[in-house]
């Protein structure tokens, strides 16, 4: 019991000489605390930030409905060999984009009667060809029986 009280004493004792670094302990224990929340609500603030600029670049890197049809019409020409004429039809889809090309498949004279194709043309959201397929061919300068 003697060696426990003498412990207590000399602990005392030692706390009378330096009162000072107790406190100072103490609030340095508290400022440590505080400097790591602050770090941890920065940290968190710094992902936001990164996620929310993840997210804005790819939508600028996204490209813009004219240059996704300037794409599809270079993509094709360059696939089929065929020059594209028109686009008839323009849609985003969940996937990307869906168009239709209309082509010249074969010239004549008089140019009513060339051959023309029209292509169903798929893109994904970066304006790539994702595949592509013939749905008609038809002669220029008739009318579309199927009310097309």
């Amino acid at each position: 019991m003697s060696n426990t009280h003498r412990t207590a004493k000399s602990r005392g004792s030692q706390n009378d000489q330096n009162p000072e670094e107790t406190d100072y302990d103490e609030t340095d224990d508290e400022e440590t605390q505080d400097n790591e929340e602050a770090q941890d609500n920065e940290e968190a603030q710094d992902n936001e930030e990164t996620q929310d600029h993840t997210e804005n670049e790819a939508e600028e890197r996204r490209p813009k409905p004219m240059e996704v049809l300037r794409q599809a019409r270079s993509q094709l020409a360059e696939l089929t060999g065929l020059a594209p004429e028109s686009v008839s039809s323009f849609e985003q889809t969940e996937d990307g984009w869906a168009l239709e090309v209309e082509v010249l498949e074969l010239a004549r004279v008089p140019d009513t009667m060339s051959l023309m194709a029209s292509y169903q043309v798929e893109l994904d959201l970066d304006g790539q060809l994702t595949g592509y397929r013939k749905v008609r061919r038809y002669e220029r300068g008739r009318a579309d029986a199927r009310g097309r």
